[in-house]
């Protein structure tokens, strides 16, 4: 079955209060957006930016990209989810992932054990809650006896994984609708989609997986700003020890290493350096938005079915990016 091509954006915008959204979301609908995806990290919540969506642009599915595993307990991760499903009615995709030791650990004080297991654990108990019934099971990374909804939602959500290598992206296509991907290329997709797709014929599972992927986008033709602000994020999360190893599986070890190697040396302005225009070029959508339109395009003929765009806030007007930038702008 062929998964219909979906375009998001990233929510809450940059710096405009929750409460002047309306207008916002109004417009994405009108823009030909289909989505808005929102995260967790530092800013808001993931659920309350959907709610609003979900209340003021009935029209628009409601994503998470994505909620961490670990920050909520079981049954309260299974409400949080089931209220946003009772409010938009056959519209949520919730995306669930181990997040970071930054986030997990640092910042929430919790124990960054077992990822894959959680992870797994979470969207079975997801799954089982949704269902209705009484969840039982023995459960390694969290504990939670005979809990059962008292508001089941009508029409289950959808449930995606954010997967990197192939231990996630196995467990995206066999056990949940799909996979959630991040800061990579539109080449990268081709080495990524068939793991997904082949574990869920595997489990046989005929539907195909639906394949979300957040792209960074910068409608703007400065160079020199937008990779040189671009190097910042991109040494943000590549020195991560899970993107390491994966962009070190997508074959980028070698192009990456003098980067890894300064940022561990504790040389952060010649680990800035060491990032190569071409790789910024690759991971970053930018330029004019014609070109930006065809670079997001190529990531859908690559296998993805849903672009979460994510606007990089390098001197542009966020506004007017998003309407550059918009499936009906082309």
């Amino acid at each position: 079955m062929t998964v219909p091509q979906r375009y998001g954006m990233t929510i809450p915008f940059d710096k405009v209060p929750l409460s002047e959204h309306r207008d916002w979301f109004r417009e994405l609908v009108d823009l030909g957006y289909t989505d808005v995806w929102s995260s967790e990290a530092d800013g808001t919540d993931a659920f309350t930016p959907l709610t609003l969506a979900a209340a003021w642009a009935p029209e628009l599915r409601l994503g998470s990209a994505i909620v961490p595993a670990y920050t909520r307990s079981p049954a309260l991760m299974a409400q949080s989810v089931a209220a946003l499903a009772e409010a938009a009615p056959g519209r949520v995709a919730f995306g669930i992932g181990t997040s970071s030791n930054v986030i997990v650990e640092r910042w929430n004080g919790l124990p960054f054990e077992q990822p894959y297991l959680r992870t797994k654990e979470m969207v079975r108990y997801l799954r089982a809650a949704m269902a209705g019934g009484k969840v039982e099971g023995e459960w390694t990374t969290f504990a939670s006896k005979g809990f059962r909804l008292a508001r089941v939602p009508e029409t289950p959500p959808e449930i995606l994984v954010a997967a990197l290598r192939p231990g996630m992206l196995k467990l995206a296509g066999r056990e949940a609708d799909g996979a959630i991907i991040n800061w990579l290329s539109a080449d990268d997709v081709r080495q990524v989609v068939p793991v997904v797709a082949e574990a869920r014929t595997a489990a046989g599972l005929d539907d195909g997986p639906e394949i979300v992927a957040r792209i960074f986008v910068v409608p703007s033709d400065d160079a020199d700003t937008v990779r040189g602000m671009a190097r910042f994020a991109i040494a943000a999360y590549l020195n991560v020890p899970v993107y390491a190893a994966f962009h070190d599986w997508l074959g980028r070890g070698e192009v990456l290493k003098p980067m890894w190697d300064l940022w561990k040396e504790g040389d952060r302005k010649g680990a800035l350096a060491a990032i190569p225009d071409s790789l910024v070029d690759e991971l970053v959508v930018w330029g004019p938005p014609e070109r930006c339109r065809e670079h997001i395009a190529r990531y859908h003929e690559a296998g993805v079915t849903t672009s979460a765009l994510a606007l990089l806030p390098f001197g542009v007007d966020q506004r007017q990016a998003i309407r550059d930038v918009a499936p009906a702008a082309g």
